[in-house]
């Protein structure tokens, strides 16, 4: 392949990977689920984030592992897409693809830009992206959730995967799944910053 081609080939893959991973993640599972199942609106009940974990707290567990499957999968989806346009060595493609698909669930285009926090997403993302390193995770989860209760598992999982990948795939891959995970603890920032302003309003 000349340089030419090569330089079009990258020009078109990676846009493609972004838009379709954002429109993939924009689709509203938990807001579907819910209205179909209860004719709620997630974003105005609980803890009002339209995902799993409000999902399971108004509608029950087994209603919701449908939003719990839709969540993870889109962030497989994006980051599949991503890695089957990739060219060899573009491995960054597929991590700009999850990424996009964690924007779309976060600033969903369908559900007037009002998302998720993105975690499952991740969790779906990374289980391609770095199959070795969230294999090891969920194991540790399993463990620590064993041990200690979900909660404490799910943290110890989630803040080993930047230490697990560094050794499984190097100090690159690393930083970019830092990236997607920033996006994360942006979302949460986001969040509290929300429900402190509700709880001043609601003082005053």
């Amino acid at each position: 392949m000349t340089a030419t081609a090569t330089a079009v080939t990258w020009a078109v893959t990676w846009p493609v990977a972004v838009v379709s991973g954002y429109l993939v993640g924009s689709i509203p599972v938990a807001g579907w689920v819910a209205r179909r199942q209860a004719g709620l609106d997630l974003r105005e009940v609980g803890d009002r984030n339209p995902g799993y974990w409000n999902a399971k707290e108004s509608l029950g567990r087994r209603a919701a592992l449908p939003v719990f499957a839709g969540d993870v999968a889109k962030g497989a989806v994006g980051a599949g897409v991503g890695m089957l346009l990739a060219a060899d060595g573009d491995w960054w493609i597929g991590y700009l693809g999850g990424f996009a698909a964690m924007v779309g669930h976060a600033w969903p285009v369908f559900a007037r830009f009002r998302g998720g926090r993105s975690v499952l997403t991740f969790a779906g993302a990374i289980t391609l992206l770095s199959p070795v390193t969230a294999a090891i995770c969920i194991a540790l989860l399993l463990v620590v959730t064993a041990w200690r209760g979900f909660a404490w598992g799910a943290r110890v999982g989630v803040f080993a995967i930047p230490f697990v990948q560094l050794v499984v795939d190097g100090p690159y891959r690393t930083a970019a799944t830092g990236c997607l995970m920033s996006l994360i603890g942006l979302r949460f920032a986001m969040a509290g910053f929300s429900t402190r302003g509700r709880a001043t309003a609601a003082a005053d």
